[in-house]
């Protein structure tokens, strides 16, 4: 389906220029939990304050000319609209986000701050995906899936490149899940890298689409609660190439409650001195979860993102 040693370091090679290398930082704190080595992968301070950002530049400058001149157009909650917005800005090329309504203002106002336009559609990200869709067919511009493209994929997959540059004999990698994009493209180029690397997909209880369609074996149309993990909330596009990839890649898949999210969150802000969203708080709550199946391991913590309101960072802390 991807051949991702090659088609990840051909988006990294396309993308560097534009990317910020994160760091993978040692948690001591993490660590002493399981008398191991834990790691945070830091792309909460990735441009735009999320992963996003990766799968946009590399989906963006594998365009040509042609596409180029015809623009794009995307679907978001926040985060990928923010990433697509800057790489359109970044790359001279004009374009549409389409946003749920229940998008927090915060992340509307990274999209405008990148240049990007908006227009409100829907109650989830499905519908504004669908929505964008429909543009993108009737103006011939270039839909930018957040997670359900080859390009994107493997943008997101550059993290596993880097960690993989920073990191070796790792046993277990936490990555939260909406789309699965972000656990295909790093599992993906991991796995191809370090055979023994287990991949661990954390969800919100409120809502995980891909969790229970795994379980079930096939892709699942299913409702979402509000979740303080938004960046991986709402349904999965039926038909998506990520179910299979998750299918492949996932070793182990975790649900997480809302208070556990709460607490990754105030860990990753009080224990670590980072500002992150829900979706790197369920990360947080995942390994913490499976902490005691844990012991003696290299693991690594992927924070994902960085952008999360003052309001709700308020009422956690």
């Amino acid at each position: 389906m991807i051949d991702f040693p090659t088609e990840v370091i051909e988006a990294y090679n396309r993308s560097q220029s534009y990317i910020r290398k994160t760091p993978l930082e040692h948690s001591p704190y993490l660590s002493k939990l399981i008398d191991g080595n834990v790691y945070l992968k830091l792309d909460n301070i990735q441009k735009t304050g999320s992963f996003k950002f990766r799968g946009a530049v590399s989906k963006m400058t594998s365009l040509n000319d042609a596409e180029k001149a015809k623009g794009v157009v995307t679907a978001s909650t926040g985060n990928h609209g923010a990433a697509c917005s800057l790489a359109m800005s970044l790359l001279g090329i004009d374009g549409k986000i389409v946003v749920p309504e229940i998008v927090h203002q915060n992340k509307v106002e990274n999209i405008l701050n990148n240049g990007g336009k908006v227009e409100y559609h829907g109650d989830d990200c499905l519908v504004a995906e669908e929505k964008a869709q429909k543009i993108s067919n009737s103006t011939g511009a270039t839909y930018i899936s957040p997670y359900n493209d080859p390009a994107i994929i493997c943008g997101q997959g550059t993290m596993g490149y880097e960690i993989d540059q920073d990191l070796k004999n790792i046993d277990s990698v936490f990555v939260s899940v909406g789309g699965g994009g972000l656990i295909s493209g790093i599992g993906g180029y991991l796995k191809s890298v370090q055979e023994n690397v287990k991949m661990v997909g954390v969800s919100p209880k409120n809502s995980c689409v891909m969790y229970e369609s795994i379980k079930a074996g096939k892709q699942l149309d299913l409702p979402s609660e509000p979740t303080l993990s938004d960046g991986t909330a709402g349904g999965v596009e039926m038909g998506s190439i990520t179910f299979e990839l998750c299918q492949e890649i996932i070793d182990e898949f975790i649900l997480v409650t809302e208070d556990e999210i709460a607490d990754g969150i105030r860990m990753g802000v009080e224990k670590h001195h980072q500002l992150i969203e829900g979706a790197a708080g369920a990360a947080i709550a995942g390994f913490l979860q499976m902490e005691k199946y844990l012991s003696g391991q290299t693991v690594v913590i992927v924070m994902c993102g960085g952008n999360i309101s003052s309001e709700v960072l308020k009422g956690i802390l």
